[in-house]
């Protein structure tokens, strides 16, 4: 590995494609040996490579202050320099989890944020005293929040499904899971950002300091500044889950239950809520079940050609033990499952939360982890949920040869979003998130893993169903336009306020 610590200059490109040397001056550690390359060129997706001319590697928010503002123009890093603004691309990568080199920048810099939580003073992650909130350096990962929380008996409300991603990239999209129809998504557990600006200006803001910063932030895709810590809402930890997993062979009474469930009194309802697909084209999954029914439930699958899995989950800890089961009878006493298809494990609260890392190593084992991921993630309005049941899952996956990874299915309520922030989701009381989250490995082919994704789309554009994309990647103005709507307008002004050079996240191909 090739540190470059004020000792050469390091050559990366413009924008407009011109060599631009970093000065060592900026005092800046930076990485340009092959293997720190490469690994900033690719993401989680594993579809687009794209090279930046170099990574680097802060220790303090200060240094990538200083980086943003030499690409603005401010030369007083550089006193032989006569050029104008070098424009170089900057952008932020925390684990790499992006699908579309959202988190690239072509010829420019990448910012390893998680290099920033590594020397983070006095810790990555700080509870305060009274335990209601955290500190937490923007590269550290949801799974060290949560571990240093439990630490003093307190958890974040609401995560995301897998625990191995960084702040700052949730909560520059969203942060959706199961906790969502009752705490929103973890951009509205925020309390304050420090974020440090496309124009390299470093910026403490919260909902009354510098709102119009923390709204365009959050849900943001990085296009405003770099968020470098966030301040986590935090509330009391369970100790265990009744972890439920309960089959549908109807779509209606399916759907009829999770709806009636995420509208119950907070004394009554669940803490977590997804749901699945189970199609005989795909690979039926029966390991949660117990070993002497998973028979059962393959052929259930099998007689009925896909299963609707409700998902939920109970918290308790020694206070609720006494009513806990009695809480679980009520709940699932009026659903309209399959008989005798109901499933529960009681588990650790840390165990249940940290569950999609099981299935990471199950994947890395048998080399379907590190292969192209063409997901398809979306928000549909529960107005037109019916038809694209018909129309995308009966009518598409369904009479697929074969379909590979998991599909969510599962509905939110929109009160628990801020619209002030960035993000965007149908303008519902109630929508569905929905995710085809497949994998291109084994039989499975990319191309046609993608000529699905587009039947998909065009079926909902042409049936007027009007889904918003999650994690989404366009490569048309107009595309971002459409998605933002009526929020386009402050989107755009944010982006002139906050990045007038429009240097920030050149990967999420909104500006360039």
């Amino acid at each position: 590995m090739t540190l470059l610590m004020c000792l050469t200059p390091t050559l990366i490109k413009s924008q407009e494609g011109i060599d631009v040397l970093l000065p060592i001056t900026l005092n800046l550690t930076v990485l340009t040996d092959p293997f720190s390359i490469s690994a900033a060129s690719r993401d989680f997706g594993n579809i687009t490579d794209v090279n930046p001319g170099a990574v680097l590697c802060p220790s303090t928010p200060a240094e990538v202050a200083r980086l943003l503002r030499f690409a603005n123009g401010d030369f007083s890093y550089d006193s032989e320099s006569t050029t104008s603004s070098p424009g170089f691309k900057v952008a932020a990568r925390g684990q790499g989890h992006s699908l579309r080199g959202q988190a690239s920048a072509p010829g420019g810099v990448v910012v390893n944020m998680t290099c920033l939580a590594k020397t983070a003073t006095p810790a990555a992650v700080v509870v305060s005293a009274d335990g209601t909130y955290a500190d937490v350096a923007a590269g550290a990962m949801w799974v060290e929040v949560l571990e240093a929380a439990l630490a003093r008996g307190v958890s974040p409300v609401t995560f995301t499904d897998y625990l191995y991603l960084s702040v700052g990239g949730t909560l520059s999209n969203a942060g959706i899971g199961g906790q969502v129809f009752r705490h929103g998504p973890q951009i509205s557990n925020v309390h304050e950002l420090d974020v440090i600006t496309g124009k390299g200006d470093m910026v403490t803001c919260s909902p009354k300091l510098n709102p119009e910063l923390f709204y365009g932030v959050l849900g943001g895709l990085g296009q405003f500044g770099i968020i470098t810590r966030a301040r986590i809402a935090l509330d009391h930890a369970p100790t265990r889950v009744k972890w439920l997993r309960i089959l549908y062979s109807d779509f209606s009474a399916f759907t009829r239950d999770q709806e009636r469930l995420i509208s119950m009194a907070n004394d009554l309802r669940v803490d977590f809520l997804e749901g699945q697909l189970m199609m005989s084209n795909g690979i039926v999954d029966t390991s949660f079940f117990p070993l002497s029914d998973q028979t059962r439930v393959a052929s259930l699958v099998n007689e009925h050609r896909i299963i609707y899995v409700l998902e939920v989950a109970k918290y308790y800890d020694t206070t609720t033990l006494p009513i806990i089961d009695q809480v679980i009878d009520t709940l699932t006493r009026t659903l309209g499952f399959t008989s005798e298809f109901m499933f529960m494990q009681d588990v650790p609260y840390f165990d249940f939360l940290n569950r999609v890392r099981n299935e990471e190593d199950k994947l890395r084992s048998i080399g379907l982890w590190e292969v192209p991921h063409p997901w398809l993630n979306m928000f549909v309005p529960k107005s037109r949920v019916l038809d694209f049941h018909e129309g995308v899952i009966k009518g598409l996956l369904l009479n697929q040869t074969a379909t590979s990874g998991v599909t969510l299915f599962y509905p939110t309520n929109r009160n628990k979003w801020n619209n002030l922030m960035s993000a965007m989701i149908p303008n519902e009381d109630v929508f569905y998130v929905v995710g085809f989250l497949q994998s291109a490995g084994g039989s499975h082919n990319f191309e046609e893993l993608e000529s699905l994704n587009d039947r998909i789309i065009n079926f909902c554009n042409n049936s007027g169903i009007k889904i918003k994309e999650y994690l989404m990647h366009y490569t048309k103005k107009e595309d971002w336009i459409k998605h933002f709507g009526p929020k386009w307008s402050d989107f755009s002004r944010r982006k002139m306020m906050f990045d007038p050079e429009k240097l920030l996240s050149p990967g999420q191909d909104i500006f360039n």
